[in-house]
């Protein structure tokens, strides 16, 4: 599929994308060229290819949820202007 000097400036001005008039012909130039190569794509025989996430099949190495630092509410507590039953108050901001 190739695409005219006019589609890439109506495309631009949709993308809000500012292209000189000395881009113009090589940026309609690289999208052809792009809409080229998914049209050879959608020529690839895929049945019986399963969708997948990710080209490998690994798992992800996870490690082991422990806290890795001291619990410090009561003083983050202590240090907030106001706090009610172990929870920070604030002012009101929709009335």
């Amino acid at each position: 599929m190739s695409l005219e000097r006019s589609d890439v400036e109506k495309i631009a001005h949709l993308a809000r994308l500012a292209v000189s008039d000395d881009e113009l012909e090589a940026v309609t130039s690289d999208l052809s060229n792009i809409l080229n190569l998914v049209e050879q794509m959608e020529t690839a025989d895929t049945e019986g290819v399963e969708p997948m996430a990710h080209p490998l099949h690994m798992t992800q190495r996870l490690r082991e949820d422990e806290a890795t630092e001291q619990d410090q509410r009561n003083l983050f507590q202590s240090l907030a202007p106001l706090t009610d039953e172990g929870l920070y108050l604030v002012p009101r901001v929709i009335e």
